[in-house]
């Protein structure tokens, strides 16, 4: 019996996603841009899945933009928010901890002159709002910043920055990065005061190569890639209908998040008690943050990569040790955290869905202390 709790990298998809792509890809495999009755019937599932999708953000459908994934969403959001702004002011603020695509966008827009401000996390990963009200200015045109963070669960303050715009006067855009928010929490763009939000498919046991920008109407970004009308031209190209029907599928599959939201909090504790049993494991992210994410410190002599691989190969338990995208580098999230070298090379992110059971943890356990007690740390 296998255990899979790396959910914050990817879901599995559910028998009716997989179905529904199938299905796209076999029978209604027109280009949804073609006129004929198969495009039509391409097009008639893409615009199914937007209004699916635009619900459950309580937007209006025209403000959503598919996109290749959660990456290129980021992408289109800061670097095409900082080309049609970059007259109105210089700097963009962000935080230290955003996922990989955030930093390298933000990094490349350093290099061509902007200022860039990066809010550094305390030891329990958490941004304050102080930080965000201290850093916006009247020269901020952007501030970017997700709502959960992928590696620590620390849900940040993001609520708060539409008034720090505010005060400040400034003309800033805000975008908030919610793939590990989304289809765990309510997400409202309008009552988070957002122009820009990111979510993606594969975080919510849908396909991947699929994900989406929320624009809300009347902000104008530039496109990042063109040669078509598709998208409001903001994101040209054949739209991926199978996958993005598979995304609406998904979305429409939805439980009561509140409902979602208690079972998994009493997962987390239960598997926090549990683990924190085990003589010098140490949780790193505080109970405050996302019951969906775990960081557990393992005393074993093996770096976290290495107790990824055992966990895998000897119990079928699939766990991480940091985001997917950074393929095994040192996390910056807990290098941020200034957890000490030992913590950030011996930690691991256990992450849950819905489908994950008491039973899932109770295997995890068991596991981890048969590690720890053969290869302890030297």
């Amino acid at each position: 019996m296998s255990v899979y709790l790396d959910n914050s990298a990817t879901t599995m998809p559910t028998r009716e996603v997989a179905d529904k792509v199938y299905k796209m890809l076999t029978e209604s495999f027109g280009n949804p841009s073609s006129f004929h009755q198969e495009g039509l019937n391409a097009y008639a599932e893409v615009r199914s899945a937007r209004e699916t999708i635009a619900k459950s953000l309580s937007c209006e459908s025209d403000e959503i933009v598919f996109t290749s994934g959660g990456t290129e969403a980021n992408n289109l959001a800061i670097l095409g928010s900082a080309g049609a702004n970059k007259r109105k002011g210089n700097r963009i603020v962000t935080t230290a901890i955003e996922h990989e695509s955030v930093l390298e966008s933000v990094s490349e827009l350093e290099k061509q002159g902007f200022e860039v401000i990066r809010l550094e996390p305390n030891e329990a990963g958490n941004i304050t709002k102080e930080q965000i009200f201290d850093a916006v200015n009247s020269d901020t045109i952007l501030v970017t910043m997700m709502y959960v963070n992928n590696e620590v669960g620390s849900i940040l303050p993001v609520e708060h920055i539409k008034k720090a715009v505010a005060r400040a006067k400034a003309p800033a855009l805000i975008h908030i990065d919610c793939v590990q928010a989304y289809g765990k929490y309510e997400i409202k763009p309008s009552k988070l005061g957002a122009d820009l939000v990111t979510i993606t498919a594969h975080k919510v046991h849908g396909p991947k190569g699929t994900g989406a920008l929320y624009i809300k109407k009347g902000t104008r970004i530039l496109p990042r890639v063109f040669g078509g009308e598709q998208e409001r031209k903001i994101r040209p190209g054949t739209e991926a209908s199978p996958l993005i029907a598979g995304f609406g599928m998904a979305v429409s599959q939805f439980p009561n998040l509140k409902e979602q939201e208690e079972k998994i909090k009493k997962l987390n504790a239960y598997a926090r008690c549990e683990l924190e049993k085990i003589d010098g494991v140490k949780i790193n992210n505080p109970a405050d943050s996302s019951c969906y994410i775990l960081n557990v410190y393992i005393p074993s002599f093996m770096t976290s990569q290495t107790i990824v691989q055992h966990l895998s190969s000897q119990y079928d338990i699939y766990v991480s040790n940091g985001s997917a995208c950074a393929k095994g580098k040192r996390s910056h999230v807990l290098t941020a955290m200034r957890l000490g070298d030992r913590v950030i090379d011996k930690s691991i992110r256990i992450s849950f869905s819905r489908f994950n059971t008491k039973d899932d943890v109770d295997l995890l356990v068991s596991a981890i202390k048969e590690t720890v007690q053969k290869y302890p740390i030297k």
